[in-house]
Parts: structure tokens; C-alpha cells; sequence
């Protein structure tokens, strides 16, 4: 049996997501704004909960394709609050809504999302070396500088922590502890 970070657990659904998505680079901008929605939604709960409704998350945002959340209505966000596959809170659907209008607005501005984001980071995956999940910071300065970077563009439910752990998910950092499979996986 190969050994894990110990948060994937015995879950088979939390193990596959570790295994095969946390901590691998996403260079695709509208795969890194959806990570970011999905991380917002988390606050306050247990990832596994988001990663159990990720598709009701998907077909109820219409693929997180911001062209299009960007166009809901309060017919949208009442529809949203009625659906019982996502998480049904108010100001995390509204903040997505305004995230793909400013995610849009960078767009319009010649930012795109996957250069900005990588670029913040410095072109490439940082490597932590952490012995035990207790080393594992909260947040880091580069994630309270993405959080006020993306708060300036009006951008919300983007916090430091909240950031961090896309930043985690995304690959832009590799936390993977030393005694995990997976630490030091090279990707692309």
C-alpha cells in the first residue's frame, strides 16, 4: 500500500482526488477560476464535502464557464438557492457570480487568468518539503499577496487561507508531505 498525505484518508473519492488531481500545475485559466469558486464554497466545511457535489457544482454553474456565470440573474442565484446538490449559500453564489465578472474584466483588460496567476508564483510549482501535515502552513505571504491581488481586480471569498489551499490544489504549490507517494512528483 503506498503511503499518503495523511488527510486523503480511507475515502476512496478523497484518495483518487489525491492521487490523481491535489498538487498537480493547472495551467488552464477558466480549470484554475473554477478551483478557486469550489475552494470559496469550502470555507467552513470539509473539502470532501465540495469534492462529493463537484459535479452538482459543475451542472448548476453551467461548467464554471464565466462567460456565462457572469450572466446569471437573481432568477439564477433563487434557482442556485433551490438546488440541493451544492452547497446553498447565498453570499458564495452571489461572489461567484461577481468572480466571473472580474475574472472577465482581466480578460478584457489583456490579463489572462493562467499568466497572472503564474506568474505571481514565478513560472513553476513551488516545492515545500514538509515532514508532517502539522508543518503545513495555514497560509503563506505569497498567498496573502494573490488574496490582495485578487480582491484589487474585485474579487471575493478569496482569502489567504482560502487561497492557499487552491493555490495547494492547483499545483502552484507541491505540499505533498515527504513520506507521500507523491511528494516530489515532477509535472509539466
Amino acid at each position: 500500500m503506498q503511503q499518503r498525505c495523511v488527510w486523503a484518508g480511507t475515502d476512496p473519492l478523497y484518495q483518487t482526488y489525491h492521487d490523481e488531481e491535489w498538487g498537480v500545475p493547472v495551467r488552464d485559466s477558466r480549470a484554475l477560476w473554477e478551483m478557486l469558486m469550489l475552494e470559496g464554497f469550502q470555507a467552513g466545511l470539509a473539502w470532501i464535502v465540495i469534492l462529493r457535489k463537484r459535479e452538482a457544482f459543475r451542472k448548476a454553474f453551467k461548467g464554471f464557464d464565466p462567460k456565462v456565470v457572469a450572466r446569471f440573474t437573481e432568477e439564477d442565484v433563487t434557482r442556485l438557492m433551490a438546488d440541493e446538490g451544492i452547497v446553498r449559500a447565498r453570499a458564495k453564489i452571489e461572489a461567484t457570480i461577481g468572480n466571473a465578472r472580474a475574472y472577465l474584466k482581466m480578460q478584457e483588460a489583456g490579463e489572462d487568468f493562467s499568466s497572472f496567476v503564474w506568474g505571481m508564483a514565478g513560472g513553476k510549482p513551488i516545492r515545500n518539503v514538509w515532514k508532517g501535515r502539522g508543518d503545513v502552513p495555514a497560509k503563506t505571504e505569497l498567498s496573502e499577496a494573490y488574496s490582495k491581488a485578487f480582491k484589487q481586480r474585485g474579487f471575493k471569498f478569496v482569502g489567504p487561507v482560502i487561497v492557499y489551499a487552491w493555490m495547494q490544489a492547483t499545483g502552484i504549490v507541491d505540499d505533498h508531505t515527504v513520506d507521500c507517494f507523491r511528494h516530489g512528483v515532477r509535472h509539466r
